[in-house]
């Protein structure tokens, strides 16, 4: 792709198929900017306006795109605005976006079949993205305001023939003095005038739906966010005469919490959906043309390593921002995604992880890790606390998971071997665990501490650091098993500099290996520790224990592919008590 042949015209880069428009030839990089007209004005935009296609050409009379964060929902609905809409006179941001468009795919493909649509609708558009109060009274307000600012923003309806009570609803509805029954009703109202002034079907837009559901669950007013939204869409999704169609975005898809249960005629289009799949994340060829078009080929290697990796339907995927700010720094690999903001699934699933969730995440971890479970993306928010499986589907949803296996959408009880995308993802649960378990030992200095130790061969403080952990939070990890202390130790030896992630049950020698720490630095020793646990045993039992366990490493040669420095420990637990006998030496 590289070495593409390439043609650039009238601000269009062309290499094969794909089409990079940069109208200011500046080569400038849209970060953080969702808004489509001053995106293709000032920066280079990769073309996915054939998403107005797939839009047009659907079946269903309401799509709703479930994507991942910063994964280009907004700026592909903010493009699906200013193509649709008959430019509103009371907008001050509305144009005539023809030539934004005119050298796009979509302007061009079947002798400009879809150039009809163009400035053909009226359009409601709404993001929710900022109504994520901590009470309901606060995320309602925030909802009114931004229904307020729509009306306001089509308030040239009022220079027209309106009955005087819907004259008079607008507006209360645009000073914010509505009741909540006005509230309720007032996209298909609003619908209903767009729909008699212009005498064409209304578009209906709206942006990360779930936000203000997400916070609701998160600050317990998920009830009333849910009752509000049903009220809200189903009146004007549902049987509406002034609709032409509607495109809802967001991360969670939410049908079984009753927002939609009411909607036949809505389609919901998923990271396992074929359909719309190179619409959202850039594809490989997109990448390699933005790299060649900046200059950077040489860093296409990195950027696959760091941000590639996800499966949507049929095609893989680059992370879009993580992209942009890695081509913006130079090149210089980051996580960009991560810190955008806080990772709420991740975390809760980390610091909230019992034994069993834990060896699956560090299944994950491992070099081509996998768990094996299904998917069922109309998981809701309170399935977490009943349905240990709805976790998965919620990492997959929010991007921190994904799957080869996109056959057959639609089954949930299909499983399907799930994996970490990509170096960038895997650092930000590389950082979760290390955050959970630098709590357990007691902060991060003493963490190091007991990575220190364990790399220096020091036994006394390597056993008076897990003895500190055991007695801080042994009942917070339910320490009731050999598996479960192998859990906890796995977890405190994320992060040991100079070393990769810690592996555990590896076949080595004559047998598998508990845990074992390969070095990345040269001068670093290869640690191996074997682990035995006793229900109950006293000190010198304990003792003995830990000098059968170290034993084990020597006859059955666990670390035989060691080169240099060699530290083995056996490490015997009992309750909150712990021995802990070590070998250092040199072969």
């Amino acid at each position: 792709m590289g070495d593409a042949p390439s043609i650039y015209e009238n601000g269009i880069y062309r290499v094969g198929d794909v089409r990079l428009s940069d109208l200011s030839g500046r080569k400038r990089l849209p970060i953080g900017n969702s808004t489509f007209i001053t995106t293709v004005q000032n920066s280079v935009f990769i073309d996915k306006s054939m998403l107005i296609a797939d839009v047009l050409d659907g079946p269903f009379t309401a799509t709703l795109f479930c994507r991942p964060r910063r994964f280009g929902k907004s700026l592909n609905l903010s493009m699906l605005h200013r193509f649709l809409e008959i430019p509103s006179p009371s907008d001050p941001a509305a144009m005539d976006t023809t030539p934004l468009f005119s050298g796009l795919a979509i302007w061009e493909v079947e002798e400009g079949y879809y150039r009809q649509h163009h400035g053909a609708y009226p359009v409601i558009r709404f993001s929710f993205n900022d109504t994520k109060g901590l009470e309901w009274e606060t995320s309602y307000g925030m909802i009114a305001a931004n229904i307020a600012a729509e009306y306001g923003r089509h308030r040239y309806v009022l220079e027209g023939d309106v009955p005087e009570n819907e004259r008079a609803t607008f507006e209360r509805i645009l000073s914010q003095s509505a009741s909540e029954a006005e509230v309720r009703s007032s996209l298909v109202l609003l619908s209903h005038m767009l729909f008699r002034h212009h005498g064409a079907r209304v578009v209906i837009l709206i942006d990360e739906y779930d936000a203000p559901v997400m916070a609701g669950y998160t600050y317990d007013y998920y009830t009333e966010v849910v009752d509000f939204l049903k009220g809200w869409l189903t009146g004007a999704l549902k049987d509406n005469e002034a609709l032409a169609f509607a495109c809802l975005t967001g991360v969670q898809r939410i049908s079984k919490e009753s927002i939609f249960s009411d909607l036949n005629n809505l389609g919901v289009n998923t990271a396992l959906n074929v359909v719309s799949d190179e619409r959202y994340g850039f594809t490989d060829a997109e990448v390699a043309a933005l790299a060649q078009y900046l200059g950077r080929g040489d860093a296409m290697a990195e950027a696959r390593r760091w941000y590639d990796g996800y499966r949507f339907g049929a095609v893989d995927v680059y992370n879009p921002w993580s992209v942009l700010n890695f081509f913006q720094s130079g090149c210089v690999p980051d996580v960009y995604w991560g810190n955008t903001s806080g990772n709420g699934v991740l975390g809760d699933m980390v610091a909230g992880a019992d034994a069993d969730t834990l060896a699956s995440l560090y299944a994950l971890m491992e070099p081509g890790g996998a768990v094996e479970a299904p998917l069922d993306l109309s998981v809701v928010f309170p399935d977490l606390g009943v349905r240990p499986e709805a976790l998965w589907s919620m990492l997959y949803l929010a991007g921190y998971l994904t799957t080869d296996d996109t056959s057959f959408p639609n089954d949930v009880d299909k499983l399907r071997l799930l994996k970490i995308p990509n170096q960038e993802v895997a650092k930000l649960y590389r950082g979760e665990i290390i955050e959970r378990f630098a709590l357990a030992a007691g902060g991060r200095d003493r963490l190091r501490e007991l990575h220190r130790a364990l790399v220096a061969g020091d036994a006394g403080v390597v056993a008076s650091e897990l003895e500190s952990v055991l007695l801080r939070n042994a009942s917070a990890f339910d320490l009731t098993s050999e598996n479960s202390y192998h859990m906890l130790l796995m977890g405190l030896l994320f992060g040991v500099p100079g070393y990769g992630d810690p592996r555990s049950n590896r076949e080595a020698g004559r047998g598998r290996f508990d845990i074992q720490l390969v070095p990345s630095a040269v001068s670093a020793p290869l640690v191996t520790v074997e682990l035995k646990w006793a229900r109950e045993a006293g000190a010198e039992q304990l003792a003995a224990l830990a000098d059968e366990a170290l034993a084990q490493i020597a006859d059955r040669a666990y670390d035989s592919e060691g080169d240099g420095r060699i530290v083995r420990y056996g490490i015997a637990f009992s309750g909150k008590s712990v021995a802990v006998a070590v070998e250092d030496s040199v072969v």
